[in-house]
Parts: structure tokens; sequence; C-alpha cells
């Protein structure tokens, strides 16, 4: 079964999404990020999504639920690389992807997870 790769940096995680999500892969994702968080005890995860064009309601809720996950594991979630059509179906959808931290890109995205370890 095709898998995400989740790359360990410090006391992060990162993930870039390269390829079209589908249902599966995306509940596939945040099966191993939830269980690569409680097993390292990363403190952030960084997802890049700057290759997704479109994102529809279960792909917008399962990017919500796993920071939601995540928050429960002491680990905060930023996701990077939004393109405007994503952002713009998201609220369309009405969803607000509550409780995740966005940032235009990978620099800024690391810089906020840094701020919460001071």
């Amino acid at each position: 079964m095709e898998r995400i790769p989740i790359l360990r940096l410090g006391e992060f995680l990162i993930v870039a999404i390269q390829v079209d999500m589908h249902d599966r892969l995306a509940l596939a994702l945040q099966d191993d990020l939830t269980a690569r968080i409680a097993k390292e005890s990363a403190k952030g995860v960084l997802i890049d999504i700057s290759a997704l064009d479109v994102v529809d309601s279960f792909i917008g809720r399962m990017i919500s639920n796993t920071a939601a996950m995540a928050t429960v594991l002491d680990a905060q979630t930023v996701v990077v690389g939004m393109q405007p059509a994503v952002a713009i179906t998201l609220v369309e959808l009405g969803l607000t992807l509550s409780g995740v931290r966005t940032a235009l890109d990978v620099e800024r995205g690391m810089a906020l997870l840094q701020q919460r370890l001071r």
C-alpha cells in the first residue's frame, strides 16, 4: 500500500504530501503520524501541502482531526504551503481547521514550531 513518508528533524516530524490524496492514503497517514508522534515524543508536526491543488471535505477534516490528535499527544501542528484555491475551498466547505496553525512556507512553519519549544 502506498504511504506518505514522515521525516524526523530534531523534535519535529515533517510530512510533505507530494501525491494526490485519496481517502485511504489520508487515513493511513493519520495512523502513521499519530503512531510516530507517540513513539518519538515529537513536539511538533509540519505538514507541507504545497503540492495539493485540490482538497475535498474529507481531506480537510482529516487534516483537522490529525492536528487535534497531535494536540492530545502534546504536539503542535503547522500546515504550510496552502495554495489559494485550497484555502478558498476549505472556507467554502466551512472547514476552519481549528487547532491548526498555518504558514506560507516551510521556513515560517518551522519558526512557529521553534517558538513553541521556547
